[in-house]
């Protein structure tokens, strides 16, 4: 079967993209008028053979009908800007997801804020430095961990549940689990979003529970579960194969959902993986969906930056997050809000400054 991917490219910034857009020599990413784009790269799939090219938008309708029909259909998805659907969350501007793990065993921040004060202490801090969205979970999901009880898990997380909305009001909420117990018990208290690494797919009744709520999902990739994803991973082509996943899930299973997508870097991904997932990571917004993306304090940048290696990652950290913002990626996943938020206001400013 031959197939065709288009990947938006050659992206321009700010005055400049503006004015491309209005003189039509180059489109909106997402209905972002100061991010442009003006070609596209095409991968063709046929089996086991992939072969790409890129194509300015000047010349597709120079292309073969078939060609020119997919890279069409495609190009409106692309430009089309995000529907709005998550609480206080615009998907035009770039949104920090802070993540808080009420666990004792997470691989950056295990057992750090599992006491009820120094939670909400830490929730405080990172929606005062700019976070938007709170992602809260009570399971490590590191590289060879194990599941815990739901109960258990639900322990962990029901205080902050329970009293989130009363003092953050205005703060999209999200729960990370895999585990439909732990979800209806969380929509109790007004959670927002709903993100399962593994795609809904560990707990059988995830989803079929889910029908009964109006609520936004995350549709995550995860080769294999967390206790085996990194046990030698394989893809025919890492980077059509998790748009091929996304593709079948929203035209079958999550048809009727509002979702955003997320490629799951370093789950179940080798460096390499990861690298080729993040540098082509536009070919995801021909889904027509928002995309989130979770980088900080992974473990592909102490594979790239070796002895300069560090606890919390923020340099590597932030060079990822930067990179995708370029990108158009709407919501970054971190745990140093601050840093990055800062990083990104002046990258940002950089790219938009007009110079006359």
């Amino acid at each position: 079967m031959l197939k065709y991917y288009t990947r938006a490219c050659n992206f321009y910034y700010g005055k400049q993209a503006q004015q491309l857009i209005r003189t039509n020599k180059a489109l909106p990413l997402c209905g972002n008028k100061h991010i442009a784009f003006d070609t596209i790269e095409l991968f063709t799939r046929k089996k086991n053979s992939i072969k790409s090219k890129y194509i300015r938008l000047k010349e597709i309708n120079s292309q073969k009908i078939k060609i020119k029909q997919k890279i069409k259909k495609d190009l409106k998805k692309i430009s089309l800007k995000r529907k709005n659907f998550l609480k206080n969350v615009k998907f035009l501007n770039t949104s920090i997801m802070g993540v808080l793990n009420l666990t004792p065993d997470s691989f950056s921040d295990g057992g750090q804020f599992n006491n009820k004060i120094k939670s909400f202490k830490h929730i405080s801090k990172m929606i005062n430095s700019g976070a938007n969205i709170i992602d809260v979970g009570g399971e490590s999901t590191r590289p060879g961990s194990k599941t815990i009880n739901p109960n258990v898990e639900w322990n962990r997380v029901k205080y902050v549940l329970k009293n989130f909305k009363k003092n953050f009001k205005s703060t999209c909420l999200s729960i990370d689990t895999r585990k439909s117990f732990v979800m209806e018990r969380s929509l109790q208290h007004k959670v927002d979003l709903i993100n399962d690494v593994s795609a809904f797919k560990y707990d059988k009744n995830s989803f079929q529970k889910l029908k009964n709520y109006k609520i936004p999902i995350v549709l995550h990739h995860m080769l294999g579960t967390p206790n085996t994803m990194q046990k030698n991973p394989k893809y025919k082509n890492v980077l059509l194969d998790i748009y091929d996943f996304f593709e079948e899930n929203i035209e079958t299973k999550f048809k009727f959902h509002n979702l955003i997508l997320d490629p799951g870097i370093g789950f179940g991904k080798t460096l390499k993986h990861n690298l080729i997932l993040m540098s082509k990571i536009s070919l995801f917004h021909s889904l027509g969906l928002p995309l989130l993306v979770g980088t900080s304090r992974k473990r592909f940048i102490s594979q790239i930056s070796g002895k300069n290696d560090s606890k919390d990652r923020i340099g590597g950290t932030l060079a990822s997050v930067l990179y995708l913002v370029s990108q158009g990626v709407q919501i970054l996943r971190v745990h140093n809000v601050n840093e990055v938020l800062q990083g990104i206001l002046v990258f940002d400013k950089i790219l938009k400054i007009d110079e006359k």
